[in-house]
């Protein structure tokens, strides 16, 4: 059973104090709860470990793709291969961060991978400054909250400018447009490179200008030059970029051969996006205790949850029950992808039926901790709950 904590003080005024106004919008603020998952200081400390021995995992679980080349099998478009294994053999191109969704870890429940979110994770907000200014504004201090997510990532930016000296510090960030919730996570984003020392721009997906000669441009407003950035991060799906614009990919593969531009996330993490990877984790290790059994057809004799190769918030994910028919479905866009069959397994749940799913966030090592609260398929009206370790 989860057990949940009441916090009487909004972080409104906290957030201010910190000079982060601009995570007060509406699309932020009312996915935090005013009550906390309590967490004991021995399952915040579980949920880091398994964190970094899950991507220990899917890295060797990467490597297999690419020397068996089973890129097909995981559904990557047959366009990103070679920017895949461009990225993947260059040391320079770190994976910058990633999101670790997790069932159990609460009340004694065995930690479970439900999948990776390791191309456009989102929830950075929420759970990198919100929770923590809901704490501070609550009288507690950072020790009573596994959350260094701003740090971390700002550490990460710090290394890619070690990493790659002959580049210039200047990083575009992009998303689409309409898509508010993705602005406040681009916006962290852009604040911890600042902290790097980064100069950080911002504009839109269908404004950035590329050329495969010369590199990766934004427009200045304020005279209307073009100016060229060397780092580009985007909160825009790799198998989307594949499918809707194979120019770009050729363009951006040509980018990163030529040491161009460098992009964040690299390609390499839709091998770690893609859901059919969870197979592969199974096949490497087989019932191991982080992992659930992952088969392409409905498991025999036990509850399963069906899910496209690509889906994301929950969206074309049906839960079957051991003789194959529908318990519960969310409708969705990505019906068409490829799918796979996970066993299902039962998320926390506190004392109204609400269920809990984890979220532990990875930036060269994991950093922090939020958690999911819905139905039992979490899709993307479910909630954000803080945390506080006690």
């Amino acid at each position: 059973m989860i057990s949940l904590k009441s916090l009487a003080a909004s972080p409104d005024v906290q957030l201010r104090n910190l000079g982060w106004d601009w995570m007060l919008g509406q699309d932020t603020l009312p996915y935090l709860a005013n009550e906390v998952v309590l967490v004991t200081p021995a399952e915040a400390d579980a949920y880091y470990e398994a964190a970094n021995e899950l991507f220990e995992m899917f890295i060797a679980a990467g490597q297999h793709v690419i020397d068996q080349n089973r890129f097909a099998e995981l559904g990557i478009p047959a366009n990103l291969v070679e920017l895949i294994k461009l990225s993947w053999d260059d040391d320079r191109n770190i994976h910058l961060y990633g999101r670790f969704d997790i069932a159990g870890g609460i009340d004694g429940q065995p930690i479970k991978l439900i999948e990776f979110n390791a191309d456009t994770a989102t929830c950075l907000p929420e759970t990198a400054v919100v929770q923590y200014a809901h704490l501070r504004a609550n009288g507690f201090d950072e020790s009573h909250q596994f959350n260094a997510v701003f740090e971390t990532l700002t550490g990460q930016f710090e290394e890619l400018l070690a990493l790659n000296p002959d580049l210039q510090p200047t990083l575009l960030l992009s998303a689409m447009r309409d898509f508010p919730e993705d602005d406040a996570n681009v916006a962290l984003l852009g604040e911890a490179a600042r902290e790097a020392g980064f100069e950080v721009e911002f504009d839109f997906i269908d404004s950035v200008e590329f050329s495969d000669e010369e590199g990766i441009f934004w427009q200045n407003p304020k005279n209307g030059q073009f100016e060229k950035l060397d780092f580009w991060f985007k909160l825009i799906p790799w198998e989307a970029i594949a499918e809707d614009e194979p120019e770009l990919v050729e363009i951006l593969t040509d980018l990163v051969r030529k040491r161009l531009a460098l992009i964040l996330n690299p390609a390499y993490t839709l091998l770690f996006q893609s859901k059919y990877i969870l197979k592969i984790l199974w096949e490497l290790y087989p019932n191991h205790p982080l992992l659930l059994e992952v088969e392409t057809k409905p498991l025999v004799n036990k509850v399963c949850v069906e899910k496209v190769l690509f889906g994301r918030e929950g969206a074309n994910v049906r839960i079957l029950n051991t003789d194959g028919s529908e318990w519960q479905a969310v409708d969705g866009d990505y019906g068409d992808y490829p799918k796979i069959y996970q066993e299902y397994v039962e998320f926390p749940k506190d004392s109204t039926g609400h269920s809990y799913q984890a979220g532990v966030f990875y930036a060269g090592e994991a950093c922090g901790l939020g958690f999911r609260r819905g139905g039992l398929i979490l899709d993307n009206g479910a909630g954000f709950v803080g945390h506080v370790v006690e």
